[in-house]
């Protein structure tokens, strides 16, 4: 069976996972590939804005995306935008 290396986990996020674990009565790694398969095989039943994606942990990996609500649009008429 393959294996999966996760290196450079930030700290906080390996004690969140091994609580989670010790909630659910698994290892640390068990727990990890529940997440990775139920994340993964989620079928999203609602489309996403661009605002809900934004706003999400989602957005966390991408550094780059900046959000500018400093311009003199007025953000009450704006179009939904469809992920």
């Amino acid at each position: 069976m393959p294996q999966l290396l996760v290196r450079n986990v930030n700290e906080s996020l390996v004690r969140k996972l091994k609580r989670r674990a010790l909630l659910h009565g698994v290892s640390a790694e068990e727990e990890h590939r529940r997440i990775l398969k139920e994340t993964l095989s989620a079928q999203r039943t609602k489309k996403r804005t661009l605002m809900d994606f934004l706003l999400s942990d989602d957005a966390a990996v991408h550094p780059e995306v900046e959000l500018d609500l400093s311009r003199s649009r007025d953000i009450e008429t704006h179009r939904e935008i469809v992920l």
